[in-house]
């Protein structure tokens, strides 16, 4: 399917009328041509030391500027902002802007970077599509912020969820598709793939041709070892064969729509080691894992034996303990000790 859009509706552009006044006070020059992927600079306070283990700087990204957003230029009209913890892209063309995700953690800040990156390139501020990566609200919950005139693009399942979770800050899609579409708007161009359930059942990938760039979120997580329970995903083998699908796909930056940074190709490849690791060790331990203790000591209760048996994992009495040792591609990312390891 493809989409080739005109000039924005007129009613948008009272929505978005002070978005340039409000950015007005960002220098040019820390949006045009900004960082890209990680550096040695923290974005906030650090973490206490003593319960997890230290953050390098290179798993960190620019620092926020006083509202509490960093906006940068991958390449060309496409751009990227962050808050430190999440991440969206947009694309700025002759009739308007692509939004791909609205995380509300971000919120009205996402309206700031626009206006300043747009007063700074001359294209014009009024976000006229906005593009949902999937359902999820961490990630597309400022939604609403863009008003009911901007044209809302995602895969068909996207739109089955959200009409079934009927929360107005997420109004669902208008424009949807099952396999392919291409978006194209002012110019410039956006494909959307649909390779199959992974971390949700519409979790698409987003790619900007011209710009080099791959926008997949929740699947890789730049410099950092996979949010818990891999994500949270509701399909683990899919999860982890959508990393080798984007390692097929062609790109050299990669927005992952978590955390401060961007990411490489080398990053992906290194979470893909990681997560090798980590499913040969799972499947190690549970050859011969002996279950009995984790429920004998909790008595009569059924369901507290399910609760995190990490700690008192063991083979049958006599073997050596399992699931200690750390995989080798661990100690090359961050967060380890906050999911995968004590």
């Amino acid at each position: 399917m493809t989409a080739e859009a005109g000039a924005p509706p007129a009613s948008r552009r009272a929505f978005l009328a002070g978005t340039g006044a409000a950015a007005a006070g960002v220098a040019a020059a820390g949006l045009l041509g900004g960082p890209l992927t990680g550096t040695a600079r923290a974005a906030g306070p650090v973490c206490p030391p003593g319960n997890f283990a230290p953050i390098p700087g290179s798993a960190l990204g620019p620092p926020v500027n006083a509202d509490g957003y960093f906006a940068g230029q991958i390449k060309g009209d496409l751009y990227w902002v962050t808050d430190s913890f999440y991440t969206a892209m947009f694309l700025t063309t002759r009739h308007g802007v692509v939004l791909v995700d609205a995380p509300p953690t971000i919120g009205h800040n996402l309206l700031r970077a626009i206006g300043a990156v747009t007063q700074a390139n001359g294209r014009p501020s009024q976000v006229t599509h906005l593009v949902y990566s999937h359902s999820h609200a961490d990630h597309i919950g400022a939604s609403i912020l863009f008003g009911p005139d901007v044209v809302r693009i995602g895969h068909s399942e996207c739109r089955t969820l959200l009409l079934r979770d009927n929360d107005p800050n997420r109004p669902p899609p208008d424009v949807t598709f099952d396999d392919h579409f291409t978006l194209t708007v002012g110019g410039e161009t956006l494909l959307l793939d649909f390779h199959g359930p992974n971390h949700t059942p519409d979790n698409i990938f987003i790619r900007a041709p011209a710009q080099q760039t791959l926008m997949v979120v929740d699947v890789i997580f730049p410099g950092w070892v996979p949010f818990k329970q891999l994500a949270v995903s509701q399909d683990i083998p899919d999860w982890i064969q959508a990393q080798d699908v984007a390692m097929s796909l062609p790109w050299d930056t990669l927005v992952a729509g978590h955390l401060g940074r961007l990411g490489t190709r080398d990053d992906a490849e290194l979470q893909i080691a990681y997560v090798a690791d980590l499913q040969a060790s799972a499947q190690a331990t549970m050859a011969s894992l002996y279950p009995a203790p984790f429920f004998e000591q909790f008595g009569n209760n059924a369901w507290a034996g399910c609760k995190d048996p990490r700690p008192g994992i063991r083979g049958r009495p006599g073997d050596p303990p399992r699931l200690r040792r750390r995989s080798p591609s661990s100690w090359r990312l961050t967060g380890g000790s906050a999911f995968a390891w004590r």
